[in-house]
């Protein structure tokens, strides 16, 4: 997530000063928090890996999103409008800081500065929060399982400013990201390393083409 203000200087200074903030941490596979009861929870990921996952009523697995360090999430962005569960599953150890939305204007007893520079900031997390989610509905919008999967490469090549770059998924939950069966994604990746479009090693991608 591309921000102009610095993140880490915001959360090191209010995380231990703000009444209503709260830090957890959290280990691989653990659920950090689930969409169904509507808290208004605004979640930053101080640390780790997570995602958004979707179970239908059929048990099909889905991942909406994918959260790395500074990421923005929770049920304040989401209505719920069905009874399709949303869960934030750890990848790997994670620290998040949790915050009721609903305080954002309400200060603590100690009048900490958290609310006023949270409030002036909120409107920039958001709009990279957008950013993103734009990109996924990019994706999602690809009608073929190779432009979905060029399409996320060309991505994470722009975002690390590298022609190779490491998944940051294993290929069961990339294909889960791109909604694309996985033998179906895995016999395209073969074909794009055939045809000279990609080299890859494991989860590391290299492009072939400009």
């Amino acid at each position: 997530m591309n921000i102009n203000f610095d993140i880490n200087t915001f959360i090191k200074d209010f995380k231990s000063t703000c009444r209503k903030c709260q830090i957890k941490t959290f280990e691989k596979n653990e659920v950090i928090t689930t969409y169904i009861e509507k808290r208004n929870q605004l979640c930053i990921l101080l640390s780790g890996n997570a995602d958004l996952v979707r179970y239908d009523l059929n048990g099909n697995r889905t991942i909406v999103e994918h959260f790395s360090k500074n990421a923005i999430f929770g049920e304040v962005f989401y209505t719920i409008t069905t009874n399709n569960e949303l869960l934030v599953e750890a990848k790997n150890k994670c620290e998040v800081l949790f915050y009721i939305y609903d305080d954002i204007h309400t200060k603590c007893k100690n009048n900490c500065k958290f609310h006023q520079i949270l409030s002036e900031t909120l409107p920039e997390l958001i709009l990279a929060k957008v950013t993103d989610l734009n990109m996924r509905i990019e994706l999602l919008t690809k009608r073929s399982t190779r432009d979905k999967l060029l399409g996320y490469f060309t991505f994470l090549s722009t975002r690390t400013l590298s022609k190779t770059f490491e998944l940051p998924f294993s290929l069961t939950d990339l294909a889960d990201y791109l909604s694309v069966d996985r033998s179906a994604m895995m016999r395209e990746l073969k074909l794009l390393k055939e045809d000279g479009f990609i080299d890859k090693n494991k989860n590391k991608i290299t492009l072939l083409y400009d």
